[in-house]
């Protein structure tokens, strides 16, 4: 998705001087800021996940490579007559975009490194969005097999060809940027609606986050901190404010940690879930979760109950030489059922998606039964 964007900027800023080949500088800019992976191999499971998303996507590194990156594309560029300052726009809006869209999603970006070390992070398009990246994808590859636009306007079919280019380019632009703009305004529906169910309960709590669920910005999640627990709620943009939610309640089990404390992992799954975190304990060490992403549910494993497996979960292994942080996949479960149960619920059937809700995935432990508020 990332390189889709970097062409399309590239075109629209580049397009009528280097044709196609802004497109292909467009998408390798794109994607540049994600080339922090290529240290991966140097790292442990935790300074991976410090470094995925963080030094690389702050504005310090995006001015850097900027200025950096223009002297040498002014001179590649030197017979289009591109000026070191222009090479470096290109270079700062492909990077600023890519930095904004991480923004928009649950796990955020360091933008103010070094200065601060919290992520930012707006919680408004789920991973992936197929309907945010699509459009950007399907224009940019139709955009491929036009000719590109010259600085002198020729005449003739060509000259509809290059007007039909960037009337292309807008077009995936503009829809990827309408609908990141549509998801803020649905945040903002279902968050008035999360409030309004919390002050109608009274219930006190120290902050709260919304995000939508999967590939859709209909059905959204609350988590809400209330000091030694975590709840978890759904609702839809479509029900009203005096619509009661079902919440689940998560304890947070801060204690499990003490057997780890003097680890450096659960330190940096502290920071890097900014909190949202759930811990339990284990003979050899902890169990450590992330709610922040929607959790994987699966009905049938027992009766009446749904279980919970959370998206991101590590087991921290305290005897363990070397990396002793381990990231556990959730199981593939039941992902048809899901989303039809999903798309069930986003028309107002709840009961298809509630049932007695369990954590389940804890490393060492059975299923864990949990309070519901309804």
């Amino acid at each position: 998705m990332q390189a889709a964007q970097g062409a399309a900027i590239g075109e629209w800023l580049m397009g009528k001087r280097l044709g196609n080949r802004a497109l292909a500088w467009g998408a390798l800019l794109g994607i540049l800021p994600e080339l922090d992976v290529l240290v991966f191999p140097f790292l442990d499971t935790a300074r991976k996940l410090a470094w995925h998303q963080g030094v690389s996507h702050s504005l310090v590194v995006m001015g850097v490579a900027a200025c950096g990156l223009a002297h040498g594309q002014a001179k590649i560029w030197q017979k289009e007559k591109i000026t070191k300052p222009q090479a470096g726009g290109l270079v700062a809006a492909i990077w600023g975009a890519h930095v904004l869209a991480e923004c928009l999603t649950v796990e955020g970006a360091a933008v103010l490194w070094p200065f601060v070390g919290k992520r930012v992070a707006f919680d408004c398009l789920p991973p992936g969005d197929l309907l945010f990246a699509g459009p950007l994808v399907v224009t940019v590859l139709w955009m491929a097999f036009l000719p590109g636009e010259q600085q002198k306007k020729p005449r003739g079919k060509k000259a509809a060809a290059a007007t039909k280019r960037r009337k292309w380019c807008f077009l995936g632009l503009g829809l990827s940027a309408g609908y990141a703009l549509l998801a803020v305004g649905m945040k903002f529906v279902a968050s008035a609606g999360f409030e309004a169910d919390l002050a109608r309960r009274g219930v006190k709590y120290e902050r709260r986050m919304e995000s939508p669920t999967p590939y859709n910005i209909l059905l959204w999640r609350a988590v809400v901190d209330c000091g030694d627990d975590l709840r978890v709620g759904y609702r839809t943009i479509f029900e009203l404010h005096s619509t009661p939610v079902r919440w689940t309640i998560y304890p947070k089990g801060r204690d499990a940690l003490a057997a780890v404390a003097e680890l450096r992992e659960p330190q940096t799954l502290a920071q890097w879930t900014d909190g949202w975190w759930l811990a339990r304990p284990n003979a050899q060490g902890a169990w450590l979760g992330d709610l922040r992403f929607p959790e994987s549910r699966i009905w049938g494993s027992k009766k009446g109950a749904v279980d919970s497996r959370l998206a991101f979960s590590w087991f921290i292994q305290k005897t363990t030489k070397g990396d002793s942080l381990r990231q556990i996949s959730p199981d593939g479960g039941n992902g048809g059922d899901y989303f039809q149960r999903m798309g069930a619920r986003i028309f107002g059937n709840r009961e298809s998606w509630e049932a007695n809700p369990r954590l389940a995935g804890v490393t060492g432990s059975l299923p864990e039964f949990l309070a519901v508020d309804e």
